[in-house]
């Protein structure tokens, strides 16, 4: 009976090029829905809140209450923790509201990078090869 030879795994370098195209994805999704970038969204202020307001009317003597949601303009990771469910209510509004820019950004990227790829193919190949492998190994690639 013939014994199957065992398959050598290719060990998983960690890519700079991929783990840019990841950066600019989670850029255009968190701009998209919290209307900041990644760092926002991280290091921003707690400031989403229902602000009440009391409008008197001195014609006819009566007084009207207005509430109105402030600091919705980025959404942070404090606001999120804070208030999470006005937090998600407003990143769902800008979810729908973007949705098609989101969508386009992320095709276009996705395009762009797998074009220059495909063009910058030999000089990254060189780079990898004389300056990446000498340096960090082979474990680090662009």
């Amino acid at each position: 009976m013939a014994r199957k030879k065992k398959r050598s795994r290719r060990r998983k370098a960690f890519k700079i090029l991929d783990a840019l195209e990841a950066l600019a994805y989670g850029q255009i999704l968190s701009t998209g829905i919290t209307g900041g970038g990644l760092w926002e969204f991280a290091t921003g202020k707690q400031d989403l809140a229902y602000q009440t307001t009391t409008v008197t009317d001195s014609w006819h003597g009566t007084q009207q209450l207005s509430s109105q949601m402030v600091g919705t303009d980025v959404i942070s990771l404090k606001d999120f923790v804070a208030e999470p469910t006005m937090a998600i209510q407003h990143m769902t509004d800008n979810f729908a509201a973007n949705i098609v820019p989101m969508a386009t950004a992320g095709l276009l990227t996705g395009i762009s990078f797998n074009i220059g790829r495909r063009v910058l193919r030999r000089p990254i190949n060189t780079f990898n090869r004389n300056i990446m492998k000498p340096l960090l190994g082979s474990g680090v690639k662009l």
